[in-house]
């Protein structure tokens, strides 16, 4: 029986839950997420609890926030001068708005502080800080992908992009940020 190795595409359901049972994203009803393995389409500790499983095993793992998204960090709060803001907009405690990444990609940030004279930004990952809890199944294992490989090399999902319905990087992907 073939196992899930490095170099293989693998076809894989998901649901991903917090500690308080909220599901934040899951495949069902959905088609399931293929990846290239070694190909660092998802969170390292997704990726590596898929290694060695085989056709149609199953596993629940809880991986920590240094296994996941990482621990909430201050550094990646950022302040604006409202002077900064375009006019048109005006951000309230609790938005998200989108900035631009290094690579020109949409970085989703929430505005955690907003007064008359400036607005302060949360940069981390939505997911930051939290410790994922995954059910998966692997539904298949092939040498070539069997899907579009749109977004960050296909991570399934709705609009061609990650394994959460936004696509990589985005709230409740399990690709990686």
């Amino acid at each position: 029986m073939q196992n899930v190795e490095n170099g293989k595409f693998v076809l894989v359901h998901y649901t991903g839950t917090l500690e308080s049972g909220e599901v934040f994203d899951s495949s069902k009803g959905r088609v399931p997420l293929e990846v290239l393995m070694g190909g660092g389409q998802l969170i390292a500790g997704f990726e590596k609890a898929l290694v060695g499983m085989e056709l149609n095993e199953s596993k629940t793992f809880t991986l920590q926030p240094e296994e996941a998204y990482g621990p909430k960090t201050e550094e990646l709060h950022k302040a604006f001068e409202r002077s900064q803001i375009p006019p048109n907009l005006d951000p309230k405690v609790g938005d998200t708005v989108a900035m631009q990444g290094p690579g020109g990609q949409p970085v989703p940030a929430k505005v955690i502080e907003a007064d008359d004279e400036k607005v302060v930004i949360d940069l981390n990952h939505p997911l930051a800080g939290e410790s994922l809890t995954f059910e998966i199944q692997v539904v298949g294992i092939n040498d070539q992908a069997t899907q579009s490989q749109g977004g960050c090399g296909g991570c399934g999902g709705g609009e061609g992009g990650g394994c959460g319905d936004g696509g990589c990087g985005e709230p409740g992907s399990c690709c990686s940020s």
